[in-house]
């Protein structure tokens, strides 16, 4: 089994490149979360970040108002913000008992991090119009994991109704459909 700080390091290793591919001509561009445009997503997944860095420490963590992220060198930052997020949790007893105030176990709340980091990438990287393939572990490990957080996802909002894939769709394409994306997503024409 795979350490949530191993999984997370190639995670961003996947998304840094989207993130710093982003022209700031595509900050108002529409995303597969049809709540988001590309900056607020930007913002969101900072503060996702930010937040589980701090989980992983056993702090508290601060979901309420999204700070604006997109502002003076925000690539770099998030870089930086990835980084401190990889380093949180290689932690030593960062993957041992519970983090949050929702008690879930540790690994857990890895996995939410992990999906998150993964699905927002593909997220941005699809409206933008760039390419995007995580890693096969990471996809191995966010498949069953978001697959049982599912049900409670979806009744918080923070998944959609499952999206129908072929049979044979990709592992990752199942991990799309499940948090309610169309894995064929594509930014409207015009």
């Amino acid at each position: 089994m795979k350490k949530i700080s191993e999984l997370l390091d190639a995670a961003a290793g996947s998304a840094l490149p989207v993130v710093r591919g982003i022209d700031d001509s595509r900050l108002g561009d529409p995303t597969p979360c049809a709540e988001y445009d590309v900056h607020a997503l930007l913002s969101h997944l900072s503060q996702v970040v930010v937040n589980f860095t701090a989980l992983a420490a056993r702090q508290d963590a601060d979901f309420g108002e999204t700070p604006d992220a997109v502002t003076g060198d925000w690539r770099t930052r998030f870089g930086e913000e990835t980084a401190a997020l990889v380093e949180a949790w290689a932690a030593p007893g960062a993957e041992e008992g519970t983090a949050g105030s929702m008690g879930f176990p540790a690994r857990t709340v890895g996995h939410m991090v992990l999906g998150d980091l993964t699905v927002h990438a593909w997220d941005l990287a699809r409206a933008t119009g760039q390419e995007f393939v995580p890693e096969a572990d990471v996809v191995d490990e966010i498949g069953p994991a978001l697959e049982g957080m599912a049900p409670r996802a979806r009744e918080g909002k923070m998944f959609g109704e499952p999206f129908p894939v072929p049979e044979g769709a990709s592992p990752f394409a199942r991990v799309l459909a499940l948090t309610g994306r169309d894995p064929d997503w594509q930014p409207p024409r015009g």
